[in-house]
């Protein structure tokens, strides 16, 4: 037999995430958006970091992102070639304030690539090293800026609603680039 108690509280934390989700979704500066998207647009190779849980979901973006048909390159892999002018590094910095995320985009800076990072404390250091950034208005581990407020744990809104945005942005940018799901799912890893 199901435990009401159960039963009531996994109703009462799931409509307390979803709306918590859809005011970051409402709260999302669109302009900032457009421009994020024109600049994955504008760039065929692009190099990806991130770290934590927040990592695991700018992994998940540089994988669709090569399905689609960039050249992709996660920055640990040990296969990841040099970056030069005309490629775009992307790094998720929650509170842009990662100290190494931030050496790592110092010196993507000095390659001449362009420099964005995606973060939820836009007035955190990262945002001063980038050229672009793009700001994810949810509570965040360790921010410093005015956001959707959570009652989840640490950077939990934040790290579920990169997932969320950056599957939204992936299927934006099919319809921009005129990519079919077919398409992209020839690129799928076909030797497992």
């Amino acid at each position: 037999m199901l435990d009401e108690q159960l039963k009531k509280r996994y109703t009462e934390l799931y409509e307390v995430i979803l709306k918590e989700h859809r005011e970051v979704f409402e709260a999302q500066d669109l302009k900032n958006l457009q421009e994020f998207i024109e600049l994955l647009t504008a760039h065929e190779r692009i190099f990806v970091m991130g770290v934590g849980r927040e990592g695991i979901a700018a992994r998940s973006f540089a994988m669709r992102l090569m399905h689609l048909g960039k050249e992709v390159h996660w920055l640990w892999d040990d296969t990841t070639p040099g970056m030069h002018q005309g490629d775009l590094f992307l790094a998720v910095n929650g509170s842009a304030n990662i100290s190494h995320i931030n050496c790592v985009l110092e010196n993507a800076v000095k390659t001449g690539a362009d420099t964005v990072v995606v973060t939820g404390s836009p007035s955190g250091r990262a945002t001063s090293i980038a050229r672009h950034f793009l700001f994810v208005p949810a509570a965040v581990f360790n921010g410093t800026d005015k956001v959707v407020p959570s009652m989840q744990p640490m950077g939990n809104l934040f790290e579920q609603h990169l997932f969320m945005l950056f599957d939204l942005i992936i299927m934006v940018l099919e319809e921009k680039l005129t990519v079919t799901h077919e398409s992209m799912e020839k690129r799928h890893r076909n030797i497992e």
